[in-house]
């Protein structure tokens, strides 16, 4: 093991959204993964879960630093205001500190941008000074001008974080996407515009690869728990095993 893995592995950790989005998920599965959260090496950033999992979590972590992200228009992209703003207003009443919502891709990829823009809008209000993480689902919008522009609109629109995936698609988060996503970030000029790169983040050579591009355009101070997130599960006990300590239970997750 090298000593910049390591390094990786100790960068990587406060960045992660630990998370557990599957069908058959638990109070006590999510009871299990709060307990994951804080760890030897230190907590990650938050755990991120089904909004009907919002309370337990909140009740779980009790005064941790560890914030709680859950989804909204998920995994599907309805063009369903009401219904997106209603999932996001309801988990924030239970205690939800971040909100991460699928913008409508198919309907932006055939030239509806209104309609992803006025969803990603009215959620960004409700959800006030809580942060709002917009999925854009890159795989499925697929052209790297069409992922460039809906980064823009999505930055107009109010949200605090790009997010490449749902992880529930056929593809998660690719280098490419990624690349296209950073450099609209740089352009806005808003470096308080974070990215979150989920889907298929297993390995330490995976981080590295993510945080190593986030540093080239964005500059090597830039990526911290404000800006920049992990989505995964299995990620953690990677990054616990190249630190040296004990791995925890899997959470059960393909995120």
């Amino acid at each position: 093991m090298t000593s910049s893995e390591r390094d990786v592995a100790a960068r990587a950790l406060p960045l992660l959204d630990l998370t557990s989005l599957n069908d058959g998920d638990t109070d006590e599965d999510i009871r299990a993964l709060c307990r994951r959260a804080e760890t030897p090496a230190g907590a990650v950033a938050a755990v991120c879960v089904y909004p009907r999992f919002v309370a337990t979590a909140r009740s779980a972590l009790g005064q941790s630093t560890v914030r709680i992200a859950t989804v909204a228009n998920f995994p599907n992209d309805e063009t369903d205001i009401a219904k997106a703003v209603g999932e996001a207003t309801a988990a924030i009443a239970d205690g939800a500190d971040e909100v991460d919502v699928v913008m409508p891709y198919a309907a932006y990829a055939v030239g509806d941008v209104g309609a992803a823009i006025d969803l990603i809008a009215a959620t960004k209000e409700a959800c006030g000074a809580r942060t709002l993480k917009v999925i854009l689902e890159t795989c499925r919008l697929a052209d790297p001008g069409i992922i460039a522009a809906a980064s823009r609109d999505a930055i107009a629109a109010g949200a605090d974080f790009l997010k490449t995936s749902t992880g529930k698609a056929e593809a998660g988060a690719t280098p490419e996407a990624a690349r296209v996503m950073l450099e609209e970030i740089a352009a806005s000029g808003r470096r308080d515009v974070g990215f979150k790169a989920a889907g298929g983040i297993r390995t330490v050579d995976d981080a590295a690869l993510y945080l190593g591009l986030a540093d080239e355009i964005m500059g090597p101070d830039w990526a911290g728990p404000m800006t920049f997130r992990f989505g995964a599960s299995g990620l953690l006990d990677a990054l616990l095993a190249k630190l040296g300590m004990e791995t925890g239970k899997p959470a059960g997750s393909s995120y």
